[in-house]
């Protein structure tokens, strides 16, 4: 899969962020990822607060990826909803962004403020795209 990241000097530097403005990408299979929270493999919400499970919903991500042969480095796109966004709540997402997206070409990135979601509990919910091979 080849992929290039579109960071063009004529809008805002977004890599401090943890994401590119925008990803050009080239494979044979694309995967769509339902959102993920912060449950883990029981059921069971990890955390109360938003950077614990934004690491949660990354980690998540992350296994969906890696069952059909992939890594974080295919992800070329993520939808991020956040309940109740607030200006001062983007550096924990951006702190498990930087985390789990290390390469050099930072997926292609929304976030959307939201006044809940599926559960009560839930604090963000992440969609991803993926393209492999």
């Amino acid at each position: 899969m080849s992929k290039v990241a579109v960071n063009p000097g004529s809008v805002f530097s977004s890599l401090e962020h943890g994401f590119s403005q925008g990803v050009v990408a080239r494979g044979q299979r694309t995967l769509y990822l339902s959102g993920q929270v912060a449950w883990d493999a029981e059921k069971r919400l990890v955390g109360s607060d938003l950077e614990t499970q934004a690491m949660q919903a990354f980690a998540n991500v992350q296994a969906v990826v890696a069952a059909v042969g992939g890594t974080l480095g295919d992800v070329v796109s993520l939808r991020i909803y956040v309940v109740d966004y607030r200006p001062e709540k983007a550096p924990a997402v951006s702190r498990a962004l930087r985390h789990f997206f290390t390469g050099d070409v930072k997926p292609a990135s929304t976030w959307i403020g939201v006044a809940a979601l599926a559960d009560p509990g839930f604090l963000i919910e992440v969609e991803a795209i993926a393209v492999l091979d």
